[in-house]
């Protein structure tokens, strides 16, 4: 099936040194452009992390440091991989827990602001997991038919992934699902932001530690805080902030801290 795409979709995926997204870096990333006429490009590129490669994950995805050592930092490509995603909405497998927070911190780390309040964001691995509870090797071969060859390497996930995500659109076109919240119920359609509500977690920040409720407020969504309002802790006791601001979050999350904060700040000296 055809995606029915109102602007550009950039399926994309990450290997990287590990798991942390503080402290791990990219060392490969594959962007996969569908536009709305259908054409499709593709970027493959190998990112110097500028920190050795654990061995435990060079053997998962066959990259080690002699591999990546004459490849440019991510600083020195940073740019040209924004530019590619301008205007864009966003796709992957488990990019919303994984992908899309690495790749804000790598963004951060050279000062870009790697926004995406404006787009869509399509989360294979979430409609996957919600209809059948499977990793991509085994999505792979149950929706299209066959093993998934050279699994692990950025470009063949990335590739995988869009082939899983229309054939999802052609298994399920007449399936009823819910968001999230339970607050609305479609067929899963081939429709962006309707599959960016199907499958995106209602964070205020990218790695998920921030939930807004349902009034609209960012929550706490970790610790002995969990749903409690930040503003609400905020006020209550001022040196959290500190401890958070201190402690091993991802910036893009303490960024967000800091916003909620500026805004509490401000609110306390309104006139009237």
């Amino acid at each position: 099936m055809k995606l029915n795409l109102r602007k550009p979709l950039v399926f994309f995926d990450l290997e990287t040194t590990g798991l942390d997204i503080c402290r791990d870096r990219i060392v490969e990333i594959c962007l996969l452009k569908v536009m709305p006429s259908g054409e499709e490009i593709v970027r493959t590129m190998r990112i110097n992390p500028t920190i050795p490669i654990p061995l435990e994950s060079s053997l998962i995805h066959n990259i080690y440091d002699e591999d990546v050592q004459d490849a440019p930092t991510f600083a020195k490509v940073a740019h040209q991989v924004d530019a590619f995603l301008k205007g864009c909405d966003l796709a992957g497998y488990n990019l919303i827990k994984f992908d899309i927070p690495v790749l804000a911190e790598e963004f951060l780390r050279v000062d870009i602001d790697f926004d995406i309040t404006n787009r869509s964001i399509v989360d294979v691995c979430r409609i996957f997991h919600q209809m059948e509870q499977r990793t991509l090797s085994a999505a792979y071969k149950f929706y299209c038919g066959k093993p998934l060859e050279k699994s692990h390497t950025a470009e063949a996930d990335t590739i995988a992934t869009y082939d899983i995500l229309k054939a999802q659109l052609d298994m399920y076109e007449h399936v009823a699902v819910t968001t999230p919240d339970c607050q609305e119920e479609y067929p899963v359609v081939n429709d962006i932001p309707k599959l960016h509500k199907f499958t995106f977690q209602n964070a205020a920040d990218l790695s998920g530690r921030i939930l807004f409720n349902a009034a609209g407020q960012e929550v706490f969504n970790f610790g002995k805080h969990k749903n409690v309002p930040v503003e609400e802790i905020f006020a209550k006791d001022p040196h959290y902030y500190d401890w958070l601001m201190k402690g091993d979050f991802p910036l893009q999350t303490k960024k967000v801290f800091t916003r909620i904060k500026l805004r509490s700040f401000k609110g306390s000296f309104k006139i009237g």
